[in-house]
């Protein structure tokens, strides 16, 4: 994972481990100023469903995508983190403008579709069909601060999902794909692409490989005998219970 730090001069910060503790305590991984976080103000872990973020007790409110977060959320590259007045920009590993994918079948193409997760777009689920475009003449714009005009382009080629961008003025809020500046790539599933404030997702049921699910086999039911004990133990009872029947008998025919 790498952070960046939008609209700043700090050099970002790259981190390999399991859990990356954040705070202005010096004993931190990334160490924030006083005047932006808490001692210890937060943590990102990784488990079995990615990075994880846990707000600590006693701290103030962290964002993610500028919505408040008390105690836990989910995160996933493309992400941008904001404590106090510092911002962060969760970036992948992988260089999205180099890779490829595998050719997607025509008849299941109708699956794919953007999902806005956060902006002015957020909840709002637009098909692709063969082309979507957003911006000045898109299916719908995007509100970007201090004018600035950016055109997103999705659309089939060769079969692949792809990706272009245009922008009209400065360039200040490139479009990235899980946090990483691009203006064309191939897209896959859950990929995240970020305009400014606004997040898409990739919904694309037809691209994901199918789950392999085990089904274990059911454990036999142990038979009677299994539970009575070793065969040995259960003849040793029947010839005791002989031997006292045998004893029995003779002590009364002895009596009579």
């Amino acid at each position: 994972m790498r952070i960046e730090f939008p609209h700043s001069n700090r050099a970002g910060f790259q981190w390999n481990q399991a859990v990356l503790r954040i705070g202005s305590d010096p004993g931190n991984d990334l160490i924030l100023a006083a005047s932006q976080a808490a001692p210890h103000h937060l943590l990102i872990r990784l488990d079995r469903r990615g990075w994880v973020l846990e707000v600590l007790p006693e701290t103030t409110r962290v964002y993610v995508n500028a919505r408040p977060v008390r105690e836990r959320a989910i995160l996933r590259p493309g992400d941008v983190l904001s404590v106090g007045d510092c911002r962060m920009q969760l970036c992948a590993d992988e260089d999205p403008a180099n890779r490829t994918s595998t050719p997607m079948p025509e008849l299941e193409r109708s699956t794919v579709a953007l999902r806005a997760v956060a902006g002015p777009l957020s909840g709002q689920v637009l098909p692709l069909d063969e082309r979507l475009e957003l911006g000045p003449k898109g299916r719908a714009p995007l509100d970007l601060p201090q004018g600035e005009i950016v055109t997103l382009t999705i659309f089939w080629r060769d079969g692949r999902l792809c990706m272009e961008t245009e922008q009209m003025i400065d360039g200040r809020y490139p479009a990235r794909v899980n946090g990483i500046a691009v203006q064309q790539t191939v897209l896959l599933p859950g990929d995240q692409i970020g305009i400014g404030m606004h997040r898409f997702l990739i919904d694309a049921p037809g691209l994901e490989p199918e789950p392999e699910i085990v089904i274990p086999e059911p454990k036999p039911e142990p038979l009677p005998e299994d539970t009575a004990g070793p065969r040995g133990e259960v003849w040793w009872l029947i010839v005791t219970a002989a031997v006292l029947a045998l004893g029995i008998a003779l002590m009364l025919l002895l009596h009579f």
